[in-house]
C-alpha cells in the first residue's frame, strides 16, 4: 500500500495545486503562491540551500521528507525531488501526515 502522504501529494498534483522542480518551486515561493516546499531525502545540499534561503525570506516552511526522489516521482508522475504545494488545505493535511 502506498503511503498516505505520497497519495495526497499525488492528489494535489492532479488538482493542479503544486509546482514541481527547483525552478518552478522557486517561482512559486517568489510569487507568494507557495504555502510549503517539500524536499526529497536524497536531494543535493546545493539545491536544498537555494530553496531554504529563498523560502526563509518569504517565511515559507521547507520540509525535508523521508521519501526519495524516486518515491516522490512515482507519486506525482514527474521526475522531481522538489514539490511546492500551493494550497493551504493540502499543506495542512500533508503536515499532519509527515
Amino acid at each position: 500500500m502506498q503511503n498516505k502522504f505520497l497519495s495526497l501529494l499525488g492528489m494535489a498534483r492532479k488538482a493542479n495545486r503544486v509546482s514541481l522542480g527547483y525552478d518552478k518551486a522557486l517561482d512559486a515561493v517568489h510569487s507568494g503562491n507557495s504555502h510549503a516546499v517539500f524536499l526529497a531525502s536524497d536531494l543535493s545540499q546545493k539545491t536544498k540551500r537555494g530553496l531554504v534561503f529563498a523560502a526563509e525570506e518569504y517565511e515559507i516552511p521547507v520540509i525535508s521528507t523521508e521519501f526519495s526522489i524516486f518515491e516522490i516521482t512515482n507519486a506525482v508522475g514527474t521526475k522531481t525531488g522538489v514539490v511546492s504545494v500551493n494550497d493551504a488545505g493540502f499543506v495542512k493535511k500533508l503536515l499532519t501526515l509527515i
